[in-house]
Order: structure tokens, then C-alpha cells, then sequence
């Protein structure tokens, strides 16, 4: 209950802000209020004069989104119906029709749309909202997660898995920059990202579109993201608005399946799933979307607790939440602790809830709600106010529209799809090289490449629609652009689909590898929304086994009895239990999906021409068996082993090989003893012992030996990526501050214990990659 209180002042304290500031600038103006299509007011006061004018049937439209066109063009030319209620990829509103669609938006019962995928379509929308008796544009949302891969002809950059494995926030920051811009000339204005889920289940298909499992490095990830896509304050012309999502704790699901029910205590949310929703909350993202599932049986989307108490009160959010796709109606029809729609809305709206995604059945009951005096009209005035915000800070208000004639010149150019390029590269993680890479015209005549992922576009991952061909480099296309001249590359390409490989492309392809040194063969996922039917990743898509799926797996065991060395390259957006390869084949690369440039980066790594220096975000579990695997475990995860397997990862989070050598000093710290709540300095030297330039990531983790409640075995508390020349040392220093040594007690009180900690630097987080000092706390 104290929480519940806490939440209910400090929803009274920023409207008591508000009214603060809009007297304050009445007050400026001599008193004299401007209308609020005078976009030299204050955003305050044309917030507060445009409320003041709209009837409540004008207010809860901005509440209500709809799907573009696309959607219902799309869903009337299926073949058969799809169940509505089921179906998180298609969309359509019976009895709706793209006249009646129009009507709704003159009559200012929509305000936003999301998925809308050209920006003709955004302009003649956007031209029917200014026929609304006040004229209020429309917010135009889309899934933006890893670029606007949504809209055809624009950049793909790599998923958010992939972008991880950079660590490398300032090149996050510069691909949510870009992204924003491509956004905004094609019509949009808010981002349905980033996705700060922490991943703990390999099973769950989402995992490829959030950072990992580690709640700093994806705090790390999320605040560079919203930074970049909002800017300072989203009121440029190339800024967005940012989503953080689901809140919360839907990715570790109980069965991996995305939208089951999470049973998770208070200390699990407050140490691994809460962290990112602060710190993105921190940084200024200005909306959140809920999650699908429930916490201890109740629905995210009805649960004031998390929307008003958390969310807004103790975290401090102060922009407004989008539910998820008709995750209101699901209440009634899935999670069943309401019996009918219009309870649904008025469980949502009462914890929180400020816009719902998406279509009809949502405005009428809520006004009816307010007319019947169960949800107070001053509770939908504090939705509308922060969705209005939002419109006049983007400058909705004096332009919603874009220039069709200039789309080119903001999307898919050269310096983006550099960036891409970029963060292609530096994702790539090697995890295996027993002297087989780089391949060299010196060591190897003729490649084989083959496998079902060499030809495709699965290494756009998911989230992203068809794109021209020109605009994608496959592996195979990057091996024949990279290649060293004096080596002949032969592509045997059978087919485009994990799962349609067939005995006979294992027989042709084993008789090809005859006349040839190496073979490099490409396994792993798709997760193309738009290939929907041969999907084995991605949204909806869990697995309840981590092997290659189809006959992946005898294609690679065929290839490595030729007694050749076979390069295995991974494509996919969730880790794979691959130990059979890792034990067998001399050299693996998981490229994760690395976007439209990842076919030319994997070759570039392949042959040399790109030094690898991508580090695993998520840990790689040996098989289905082993889940849950991640590496800050408690003490007692390993005591006991299991009877006929290895125990412990396949391949460590933090951990990925490169072609030069880096070793590590001892970490000195500033001091050896220091009082709780103060700071203190780690340093370490790096030293490049090889002949080659490299990047390394370096990694700082804080242990506590003995706590008065069980604790992680280690956590990731700081890093930094740094290029090293041949020979070069650097010493690399880190101040750990007094989050870096607090957890919560059995009292659920943020607190710092005296005793003894080891802090530790190295290359990933597996033991014998860390090297320790012992700090002292007072």
C-alpha cells in the first residue's frame, strides 16, 4: 500500500507541475492566453487551451489507435480468415472499410496510427485529420527495431541482439539517429523500441530484439537507443519519440512461450527486470508499452501497481503507455478477470493505461465509463494531455506532413548504410578458430559455400519487411564482393529455407566439397515476418529445443567427415545449442542477423579483412536441458551437476575470440578499503601481444563474497571497447560508484553491506577470463 500512496502523490505533483507551469507562462504573457495553434505559445499552455475545447468524445479519440491500410489491404487478401484475437502480425476490423476508416478520423475518433508504410499513405491520412474541427494530427507509430525495416527501400541495420554484441553504446546511439531520420521522412514519428527486455529463455522467439540478458549492458543499449532516437527533447525535425517495452518480465516466460504467464518475485524484478525500465525512464523516454503477460496473476495491462505505482511513482515516468497489440481485449479473452469488454477499458484505463492499441470497441465504453461516473473525465484529461504534448513538441501542429519527392535523400544513404556496415562488423562474434581463419590466398585455392542461410535474407532478422534486392548483400554475395581474386568460390545453393533441406542436398553437396580446401557452411534461423509460414524465429515463434532446426545438423556432420575444415557460420536470432559443433568443427562464427550489410561484413571476417571483435550479450547454453543459463546466476546454481553432461555454457556471455592476442594485468583499485556510498577506481592494462591491430572489449565485474541475502556470482558493472595497436598496452580505468556495490535486503531496502568484494577485469565473464582484487567496504 505504501507504494500505491507514493504513486498517487507524485501523479498529483507533476499535475500540480503543470498547472505551475502554465500559470507561469500566463503570467509572462501578461495574462493574455494564445490560442493553441500559435506555435509561438508555450507547448504548456497550447496543451492546457486545446484540452479546454475538445469534447470528451475528441479526448478519448486521441486515446485510440488504428492500423494503416496495409494491415486490412493485407488481411482481405488472405486466403482464410484470421482469428483476430490470435493473430499479433495481421489485422482487420469487420464491417470497417477504408471509407469508414477516413470517417472516423474526421470525426476526431483516432488519433494515432501505427504500421503505416508509406509515406503517400501518412500524408493522406494525415489530410483527413486536418478536416477534424480542430485540426489535430495524427501520431504516426511503427516498429522500428533495428532501423525502419518496416518501410521498403530503408536501411537494415543489425537486429538488437547483433547490436549488442557491439557493446559499443556511441554506435547505438548513431544507428537510433539514423533511424529517426529515415522515420521521419517517410511519415513516422514514434518508435515501438527499444525493446529493454532482459532475455533469460533461448526459447522465447523474441530474443533476437532485445540486448541480452544482463540488465546493465541492456540499460547500457536501451539509454543509447533513446537518446538517439529522441534527442534532446524530440522537437527537431529528425527526432521520435521512443517506446521503452513490454513492462514488464515477459521474456522469461514459464514455457518460452511469448505472452505465458511469469511467476517472479519482488527482489527478481527489482535486480534483472526493472533496472532498463529506470534507466531508459532516466534518459527521457517519453512513452512505454505494456506487456503481454501477467506478474503473479496480474495482467500487465490492468495492473496499477506496475502502470501508476512503479511506472509512474516510484520511477518517476512522466510521458504516457501504449498497450500492446489488443492486449486490453485480452483481459477478458485470455487472462479472463474481467467478463466483458468494457470492463476491460475501464481495468486498463483506472491502472494507468493512456492509449490503446489498436482499433474500434475501446472509445465508446470509455465514454461511457466517464459518463457513468466510473472513471473520472479528469483521469482521460491526464492521458490526452501527454499524447498532445508529444504532437506539439514533435511540430505536428505546423507540419504533420513529409515531402514525397524527397524521401531519397534521408533513407538508405551512403552514410547510413556505412553505419550499418559498421555495426555489422564490429557484432560479429568468433567463437571457435583452430587455425583455420582468416582464409588467405596463401593457405586456401577454392571455397565451398553452401548451406540455407548463404543465399537468403535471413540476416535481416525480424521486424523487417521485404527489401529491393540491391539494398541486401547475402553471405554468398559477400564472399564473391570480398574474396581474394586468386581464390575460386563455389556456391552451391540449395534453397533458401532451413527447413527444406533434403538428403539429396547433403549428397551434393558433400560430392562438391571434393574439389575444394575449405568449405564454409551457413546454418541457422529465419526469422522473417514476411516469409510468415517458414518462420522458426521471431515474434510468436518459441521453440521447445534449441538444436538446428531440420536437417541442419546432418548437413554440417556430412561436410566435416569429408575431412575437410568446414567454417560454420550461425545466422540467427536466438542462441542455438550447437555443442556438436562447437566440439567438432575447427572454426565457428556467430554472426547473429547482422542486417543488410551482413553478408559483406561476415565475408570481410572470414577472409581477414575485418579483425573480429563482437562479444556475446546472452550466453550460449549447451542444450534445451540447461535452461535457465545465464551467467550471473546465484552461488548454488552449479553445486550439483548434471549426471551424463557437461555442465555450466557452451560459450560464456561477454565472451568472442579475435585474430590478435590481448592479455590482461592484474586490476588495481585507488584504494583497497572504502566507506559504503563512496567510490572507487579500477584500472588494468591491456597489452596487444600480436602482430595485428584489434579491438577488445574490456570488462569490469563486482562479486560479493559473503551478503546477508544470497547474491549473483558475479555482475557486469562496467566496460569499454578499445582498438589496440601491434604491441600496444593501455591502461583502461573505470570508477565503480555506489550502485556498482547495493542490493536490496530481505526488507526489499536498497542498501550497501560492509564486507568484502572482489572486483574483476578481463575479457568475458567466465572465471578464467577474469583476473580479481579484493575491496574492502567499511
Amino acid at each position: 500500500m505504501r507504494l500505491y500512496y507514493k504513486g498517487l502523490v507524485s501523479c498529483l505533483l507533476i499535475t500540480l507541475v503543470a498547472i505551475y507551469s502554465l500559470n507561469s507562462c500566463q503570467s509572462v504573457e501578461g495574462h493574455q492566453k494564445k490560442d493553441y495553434l500559435d506555435a509561438d505559445a508555450p507547448v504548456a499552455q497550447r496543451v492546457e487551451d486545446l484540452l479546454s475545447k475538445m469534447t470528451l468524445e475528441e479526448k478519448v479519440g486521441q486515446m485510440s489507435q488504428y492500423v494503416g491500410l496495409f494491415h486490412l489491404k493485407k488481411s482481405a487478401d488472405l486466403n482464410t480468415p484470421i482469428d483476430l484475437m490470435a493473430d499479433d502480425a495481421n489485422a482487420f476490423y469487420p464491417g470497417l472499410s477504408g471509407k469508414d476508416l477516413y470517417d472516423l478520423i474526421k470525426a476526431g475518433k483516432i488519433g494515432s496510427f501505427l504500421h503505416v508504410l508509406s509515406a503517400k499513405e501518412a500524408n493522406e491520412l494525415q489530410k483527413a485529420a486536418q478536416q477534424t474541427r480542430l485540426k489535430i494530427p495524427l501520431l504516426i507509430g511503427i516498429d522500428a527495431i533495428h532501423g525502419n525495416a518496416l518501410y521498403e527501400g530503408a536501411t537494415v541495420y543489425p537486429t538488437p541482439l547483433s547490436l549488442a554484441s557491439t557493446w559499443d553504446t556511441d554506435l547505438i546511439k548513431r544507428v537510433a539517429q539514423q533511424t529517426a531520420k529515415e522515420m521521419r521522412a517517410t511519415g513516422s514519428h514514434w518508435a515501438f523500441s527499444p525493446n529493454v527486455d532482459v532475455a533469460r529463455d533461448p526459447r522465447w522467439g523474441r530474443v533476437g530484439e532485445t540486448f541480452g540478458e544482463d540488465p546493465y549492458l541492456v540499460s547500457a543499449m536501451g539509454v543509447a537507443m533513446v537518446e538517439g532516437l529522441q534527442g534532446e527533447d524530440f522537437s527537431k525535425p529528425d527526432n521520435v519519440l521512443a517506446c521503452i517495452k513490454h513492462f514488464v518480465a515477459g521474456s522469461e516466460p514459464v514455457n518460452g512461450l511469448n505472452a505465458s504467464p511469469m511467476d517472479v518475485s519482488e527482489r527478481t524484478l527489482r535486480e534483472i527486470y526493472f533496472p532498463p525500465y529506470q534507466k531508459t525512464i532516466d534518459a527521457g523516454a517519453f512513452t512505454a508499452m505494456a506487456a503481454h503477460n501477467d506478474i503473479n496473476g496480474d495482467p500487465c495491462h490492468g495492473s496499477k501497481y506496475l502502470l501508476t505505482d512503479m511506472l509512474r511513482g516510484e520511477m518517476g515516468f512522466d510521458g504516457f503507455v501504449v498497450s500492446d497489440w489488443m492486449d486490453i481485449e485480452r483481459l477478458k479473452t485470455v487472462h479472463r478477470v474481467v467478463d466483458s469488454q468494457k470492463e476491460a477499458c475501464y481495468l486498463t484505463v483506472d491502472a494507468g493505461m493512456d492509449m490503446h492499441m489498436h482499433g474500434p470497441d475501446f472509445l465508446e465504453p470509455v465514454v461511457k465509463l466517464v459518463n457513468e461516473d466510473r472513471l473520472k473525465e479528469e483521469r482521460i484529461d491526464q492521458s490526452v494531455r501527454k499524447i498532445l504534448e508529444a504532437k506539439f513538441r514533435l511540430g505536428l501542429f505546423e507540419d504533420p506532413f513529409v515531402n514525397e519527392d524527397k524521401i531519397g535523400e534521408s533513407i538508405h544513404t551512403a552514410v547510413h548504410t556505412s553505419t550499418a556496415l559498421e555495426a555489422a562488423r564490429k557484432s560479429i562474434v568468433l567463437l571457435k578458430n583452430e587455425n583455420v581463419l582468416p582464409l588467405s590466398a596463401d593457405k586456401v585455392k577454392s571455397i565451398l559455400i553452401t548451406g540455407p542461410n548463404a543465399g537468403n535474407h535471413s540476416l535481416m532478422g525480424d521486424w523487417s519487411f521485404e527489401q529491393p534486392e540491391d539494398n541486401i548483400t547475402t553471405v554468398h554475395e559477400g564472399f564473391e564482393l570480398v574474396k581474394p581474386q586468386d581464390i575460386h568460390l563455389n556456391y552451391y545453393n540449395m534453397g533458401k529455407q532451413v527447413t527444406e533441406i533434403t538428403d539429396q542436398h547433403i549428397a551434393e553437396a558433400v560430392g562438391r566439397s571434393e574439389k575444394n580446401d575449405v568449405i564454409v557452411v551457413v546454418v541457422g534461423s529465419n526469422s522473417l515476418r514476411y516469409e510468415s509460414k517458414l518462420k522458426t524465429n521471431g515474434e510468436n515463434v518459441a521453440r521447445d529445443n534449441l538444436d538446428l532446426i531440420g536437417k541442419q545438423q546432418q548437413l554440417v556432420e556430412a561436410l566435416h567427415k569429408t575431412g575437410k575444415p568446414v567454417v560454420v557460420v550461425l545466422v540467427n536470432g536466438r542462441p542455438l545449442g550447437v555443442e556438436w559443433i562447437a566440439e567438432n568443427v575447427p572454426a565457428v562464427i556467430e554472426a547473429w542477423e547482422p542486417g543488410s550489410a551482413g553478408g559483406q561484413a561476415i565475408a570481410e571476417v572470414v577472409f581477414g579483412q575485418v579483425n573480429p571483435s563482437g562479444k556475446l550479450p546472452i550466453t550460449i547454453p549447451r542444450n534445451v536441458g540447461q535452461v535457465p543459463s545465464y551467467y550471473n546466476h546465484k552461488r548454488a546454481h552449479y553445486v550439483k551437476k548434471y549426471k551424463w553432461s557437461k555442465t555450466g555454457a557452451l560459450y560464456p556471455f561477454g565472451y568472442g575470440m579475435s585474430y590478435s592476442k590481448f592479455t590482461y594485468g592484474d586490476p588495481v583499485l585507488s584504494t583497497a578499503e572504502i566507506a559504503a556510498g563512496d567510490a572507487v577506481r579500477v584500472s588494468v592494462d591491456v597489452t596487444n601481444t600480436s602482430d595485428l591491430e584489434g579491438e577488445e572489449v574490456v570488462q569490469v565485474y563486482v562479486s560479493d563474497l559473503y551478503s546477508s541475502v544470497t547474491r549473483p556470482m558475479k555482475e557486469l558493472k562496467a566496460f569499454e571497447r578499445i582498438s589496440l595497436s601491434p604491441g600496444e598496452t593501455k591502461s583502461v580505468t573505470f570508477e565503480l560508484d555506489e550502485e556498482a556495490f547495493a542490493f536490496y535486503n530481505l526488507d526489499m531496502e536498497r542498501i550497501i553491506e560492509a564486507g568484502a568484494f572482489l572486483v574483476s577485469t578481463g575479457s568475458s565473464s567466465a572465471n578464467e577470463d577474469l583476473k580479481s582484487a579484493k575491496l574492502i567496504i567499511q
